[in-house]
């Protein structure tokens, strides 16, 4: 990711509100790094489970973490308000490759930009299977290409 353009506002059409909280900031005064993995998680799962119908207690294929990466570009600290943009750069058969953009409330400058892939894989067995269909057409409105 390190040789790619920030995205802007505008790059997502899909926005999480996440309020920080008192403990997510580090003895430095601002949103320790590791609890922006957890924002990164809560908008695609968010988005999966209102948008795509996921039931993660039941359905027969879950998403499993198989990379995430993060650049940071301005610090966030409590009390800020974060929204949560999330795109889709790829898009593949058992596979998906989020961008989550955090920007603070009524703020067009990118605080974060992350990405995390997920490979959907069988309840069961764990093996990979294809994206299930209701995910697939959750995702596709969110799809992005870089210009």
């Amino acid at each position: 990711m390190q040789d790619k353009p920030a995205r802007s506002r505008a790059d997502f059409s899909h926005f999480t509100t996440i309020p920080t909280r008192w403990m997510d900031n580090d003895v430095y005064g601002h949103v320790n790094n590791v609890t922006y993995y957890s924002y990164f998680d809560t908008a695609v799962n968010h988005h999966l489970i209102t948008a795509g119908g996921l039931d993660i207690q039941e359905d027969a294929a879950f998403g499993v973490v198989a990379e995430t990466g993060c650049r940071f570009f301005e610090e966030l600290k409590f009390p800020d308000v974060i929204d949560a943009g999330l795109c889709v750069s790829r898009l593949g058969n058992s596979s998906v490759t989020y961008e989550i953009g955090l920007f603070r409330k009524d703020s067009e400058k990118l605080a974060a930009l992350g990405h995390f892939v997920h490979v959907w894989v069988d309840r069961a067995t764990r093996r990979p299977v294809a994206v299930p269909g209701k995910i697939r057409r959750a995702l596709e409105a969110l799809v992005v290409t870089r210009g």
